[in-house]
């Protein structure tokens, strides 16, 4: 089920609208998708079906340089990682350049 880009460009604009792109938000939403996947409410279709959700609202919000086939693999395989409970929520910085929650917590300490 794949959302129209038109649909999914409005999406976005009122999800950032209501400030929705918090990492809190992001955490709540992965721990929720956890305990209902957990929970046996939802099963790995739907677990799929939010994460690509999840991919094309950032695909879409993506600067024409970086969207691209790489960048939405690239997207697809953290989210695969945060959903499988083998990452943690970042710093959207140390997401971007690549850095790690280590260096992060050594840098600031």
């Amino acid at each position: 089920m794949m959302m129209d880009l038109d649909k999914q460009k409005k999406l976005h604009f009122d999800l950032t609208n209501v400030g929705l792109r918090a990492q809190a938000t992001a955490a709540g939403l992965l721990q929720l998708c956890l305990e209902l996947r957990d929970s046996g409410i939802l099963d790995e279709p739907a677990i799929d079906r939010i994460k690509n959700a999840i991919a094309c609202d950032i695909e879409v919000s993506a600067p024409r340089s970086v969207a691209c086939p790489e960048y939405r693999r690239d997207v697809r395989e953290r989210l695969d990682k945060l959903f499988a409970g083998q990452a943690k929520v970042g710093d959207a910085v140390a997401l971007a350049f690549g850095e790690t929650p280590e260096t992060i917590c050594s840098d600031n300490q």
